[in-house]
């Protein structure tokens, strides 16, 4: 049995785990913060939007995406750096034609990873503003 003093400091903590709505805001919101020339794969977005072993939910808030958030959602690709479209898909070509765009080339339908990977610092994470706050 825990003593007063830890049951007191885990009274004040919301262990509660976040509804859809609020896990789906959090991925959209670490989206928005990926630099241009800069990839991240889902399971990264999960762990930073606090959602670990997420990478499933990230593929979800990206499909549910609402069209006026205009999410950089090319910059997101699997862990070992591949497009997570079918070669042959429309999606496929927009994801590559974009990236390139940026500066990030890829090459049989993947990103050189160690190159290109989005690696936020503390500071950007707890400091910088991210877009999505004017909106609320």
């Amino acid at each position: 049995m825990p003593n007063a003093r830890f049951r007191l400091a885990w009274d004040c903590v919301d262990v509660s785990a976040p509804d859809r709505e609020t896990r789906m805001r959090r991925i959209w919101e670490t989206i928005q913060d990926i630099p241009k020339g800069c990839v991240a794969n889902y399971g990264q977005i999960a762990e930073i939007s606090g959602l670990p072993r997420g990478a499933r939910q990230v593929g979800y808030a990206l499909r549910h995406a609402p069209k006026d958030l205009q999410l950089p959602w090319h910059r997101v690709i699997t862990s070992s750096g591949k497009i997570a479209f079918d070669p042959n898909s429309k999606y496929f070509g927009i994801q590559r034609d974009r990236l390139g765009e940026e500066g990030v080339p890829v090459i049989s339908g993947k990103v050189d990873i160690k190159k290109y990977r989005w690696e936020p610092d503390l500071d950007e994470l707890l400091w910088k503003p991210s877009s999505m706050w004017d909106e609320e």
